[in-house]
């Protein structure tokens, strides 16, 4: 039986997924989590065989979860999700730790399909992700100035891009104003940027967020 947590703030996505999860006997729903901050409290508690986790949630987000639950336990097997399916989302998903990544628009199949692949230790990319990942680095896509920023660099500037403030991203992390401020001095320099309208423009330049 692979036991499964699911983390997605959304109530409709985490019934939809239980109630498919359900036609497979071996596999169970064995809990479940709004945020970040509860789905590390959850894993402590219930140390499922797979985390099944959206990377877009409000607070502490889905890359600062995985990062947190795979500090506690480096053997973690964690099945990142994502709306957004871009090669920077992916890459600094695997790079935190996640075995698999699964694109929200992906077929039903594909997650149970992805849950046994997790579980079983085996990395798991579905074929859309995979190819786009893939044509990213043919094209060069992974010297692109975005893909020069740290994983934390990452996360805060995706923050900022959808309008967040530097006291709510060191709230939501856990960090000080004063370290958030300095990933935003940064992330400008690295990027070219000088506002936080440039940035958000870049983010939806490379398909990080949408318009």
């Amino acid at each position: 039986m692979i036991r499964v947590l699911l983390i997605d703030d959304h109530a409709v996505v985490r019934t939809g997924f239980r109630l498919l999860l359900q036609s497979r006997a071996d596999m169970s729903v064995i809990g479940e989590a709004e945020s970040g901050e509860s789905g590390c409290q959850r894993y402590l508690e219930l140390k499922p065989d797979v985390v099944v986790m959206d990377l877009a949630m409000p607070g502490m987000g889905g890359l600062e979860a995985l990062r947190r639950i795979r500090a506690h336990d480096p053997q973690a097997r964690v099945l990142a999700l994502s709306a957004h399916d871009d090669a920077a989302h992916v890459r600094h998903a695997l790079q935190e730790g996640a075995l698999g990544f699964l694109s929200k628009r992906s077929a039903p199949e594909a997650l149970l399909d992805a849950i046994a692949q997790v579980a079983a230790g085996r990395r798991y990319l579905d074929a859309g992700v995979a190819q786009k990942l893939a044509l990213a680095e043919f094209d060069g896509a992974a010297q692109s100035p975005v893909d020069r920023l740290s994983e934390r660099e990452f996360e805060v500037f995706v923050r900022l891009a959808r309008g967040a403030t530097v006291q709510r991203i060191a709230q939501d992390l856990k960090l000080s104003a004063s370290t958030v401020g300095t990933h935003l001095y940064n992330i400008k320099q690295k990027l070219a940027a000088v506002t936080q309208s440039d940035l958000t423009l870049i983010a939806i330049r490379h398909g990080l967020i949408e318009a």
